[in-house]
């Protein structure tokens, strides 16, 4: 068993690290963010940090605040320790494990000095001692309570063990020896692993969820069954998501049509989801129980559809060596679903005519009439009324299928549903290829939010699929495991930079009248809000006049004092963040 140690020959690799860090920090000063490699950080007064601190004491007692700021500092932790192990290609373990007091210490917390470090990762061993100096939270809690009877430096042990039991891949657990809010000169922690301590059971209750804020989330999630249940109508099956206004309007008629025979015509581009809308209207009706029997009218070649909509009789035409029933028989009783319907022959459409007036089949070859009682959903990208002008599609088969519409949109007209999709897609795939993934990084999701989605959510089913693929087990989907390298570049196309981000320069052509009035439209009909577009007109012109806010003032004709307002109330109300589990941030610097 080989214990790594750390010698005082390493201190100077210890210490180098401190430029690699800085160098991952970078701070934009058009936008006021600050970034550590793809993950946004902030710097808080560390007085307004312990007035928050101060508030938790109070009105939740010692013993409740002491549990939620540990587990605070025990979240932070680990999400370090997750950055530092995909960004420490060909170091060490000790140079990887080193980086997290060295993370601790640029954010200001604390100055970490390492006195005793030894572990081995496979035998899962480890033993760390260190001299904490100037710990904001011992002094702090020292200068407002006095001197306490126990150790105080709550958020920077949570840390401590978070930062350690992700690197160890057990838990591990850190002590305070000394503590300044206790009186001492400085705090010194030791960490073991947990099962090395006597008295764990005392400690392991801080990282256990059973406070206040909990019991509250018990019964908000009560108060949701609860609704659940009473409204189990108003529930959305397990393939759809969605909670945008536009797809709500088309699932409230998809809901209207199912418990009637009605004949539906679903309408959307490729890729919108025409296929699971069909089925979900099946699977709400009363024919629920017996067959949905689904073909791609586009899918078959001509000269066979006939035979396999309507069926064939043996020795119908050459190869025909057996009988057997089409599509229609074999929905019987339940619904047929005939996406492309566009795609039809002329020859099918005036039999498909015949079954739906009439309620009865002929196979290929055969002089048997057959009754059959199919629900028929249609489906198509194309505009029929256009067909039927260009004479490709019979008007009384148009009328007869338009009975019920209903448009499905498309995802970029749904931006609010972007984040649950993905997030439902993350789900499926991580347990189809077997892996543990944290979610997106901050880059993804702005770039996930931002691209227009000419594929639909068949296009974002397929890029969350590849990003689960390439994403290392245990990490974050990234930018690049999403865009394949043409993708990234048609994203390019469509206005998203290097950082995922929007580029809105790029979406104005030379007739600014037309683009206007599709701006126009696009508020009209709630694609956009006002202040989103308020925010594209004064956010682009920022970045023409390259952070020169009386430039940008003056493209817009405004005052800069007028503009510095505006982009605060941006910053402040940002309408592009819709709250959802896949909150965008914006951009990062180049």
């Amino acid at each position: 068993m080989t214990m790594t140690k750390l010698r005082s020959s390493r201190r100077s690799s210890y210490d180098a690290t401190t430029d690699d860090l800085r160098a991952r920090v970078h701070f934009c000063p058009e936008t006021g963010q600050i970034w550590l490699h793809e993950h946004r950080m902030l710097m808080v007064h560390a007085e307004a940090q312990a007035t928050m601190r101060e508030e938790l004491i109070e009105t939740l007692g010692m013993y409740r605040a002491r549990e939620i700021i540990t587990r605070m500092g025990y979240a932070s932790g680990v999400r370090d320790a997750e950055l530092v192990s995909t960004r420490a290609q060909g170091a060490s373990d000790m140079e990887i494990f080193m980086t997290g007091p060295k993370l601790h210490m640029l954010e200001g917390i604390v100055k970490v000095t390492p006195i005793r470090v030894q572990f081995d990762r496979v035998a899962g061993k480890f033993y760390g001692e260190f001299l904490w100096e100037n710990s904001w939270e011992g002094q702090w809690h020292r200068r407002h309570y006095g001197a306490h009877t126990e150790p105080v430096c709550w958020s920077q042990i949570g840390y401590a063990c978070g930062y350690t039991s992700a690197f160890m891949g057990r838990p591990v657990l850190y002590k305070e020896a000394e503590c300044s809010g206790m009186g001492d000169n400085n705090c010194r922690i030791i960490g073991k692993p947990l099962d090395e301590w006597e008295d764990a059971a005392n400690y392991t209750r801080f990282f256990n969820r059973e406070s206040i804020a909990e019991q509250l989330i018990d019964l908000q999630t009560q108060v949701v069954q609860l609704r659940s249940a009473i409204n189990e109508k108003e529930k959305l099956p397990a393939d759809i998501v969605g909670n945008s206004p536009a797809f709500r309007a088309a699932y409230e008629l998809l809901k209207q049509a199912a418990n009637s025979q009605i004949t539906v015509l679903l309408l959307g581009e490729t890729g919108v989801g025409k296929e699971v809308f069909a089925r979900s209207l099946h699977e709400m009706g009363a024919r629920r129980n017996e067959s949905f029997i689904a073909i791609n009218c586009a899918a078959i070649p001509h000269d066979l559809v006939e035979s396999e909509l309507f069926g064939v009789e043996k020795g119908a035409y050459t190869g025909a060596l057996a009988s057997r029933p089409g599509r229609f028989e074999r929905a019987d009783g339940g619904t047929l679903f005939l996406d492309e319907i566009g795609d039809l022959p002329l020859s099918a459409q005036a039999k498909l005519l015949r079954v739906l007036q009439e309620g009865e089949i002929e196979r290929l070859g055969d002089h048997k009439i057959r009754k059959v009682n199919v629900r028929l959903v249609a489906a198509t990208n194309i505009d029929l009324r256009l067909l039927v002008k260009e004479g490709k599609f019979r008007s009384d088969l148009y009328y007869r299928l338009n009975a019920f519409q209903i448009n499905i949109p498309p995802l970029r007209e749904r931006k609010e549903d972007i984040s649950p999709l993905a997030n439902r897609f993350l789900e499926k795939y991580s347990a189809v290829h077997g892996k543990k993934l944290r979610g997106f990084t901050d880059k993804a999701k702005r770039a996930l939010l931002s691209y227009p989605w000419p594929g639909n959510i068949r296009e974002l089913l397929n890029m969350v699929e590849r990003g689960v693929i390439l994403a290392p087990s245990g990490s974050r989907i990234e930018v690049d495991h999403l865009f394949s390298l043409y993708s990234h570049n048609r994203a390019l196309e469509f206005g998203i930079d290097s950082n995922g981000g929007l580029d809105y320069s790029s979406g104005f052509d030379s007739n600014r009248w037309e683009t206007g009035k599709d701006l126009c439209e696009a508020v009209f009909n709630g694609v956009m809000t006002l202040g989103q577009v308020e925010a594209m007109l004064v956010e682009t012109a920022v970045d023409k006049a390259r952070g020169n806010l009386s430039a940008a003032a003056r493209l817009l004709g405004l005052t800069r004092r007028q503009l510095a307002y505006r982009l605060g109330r941006i910053h402040e109300n940002d309408p592009a963040r819709p709250g959802t589990p896949l909150e965008p941030s914006p951009d990062p610097p180049g």
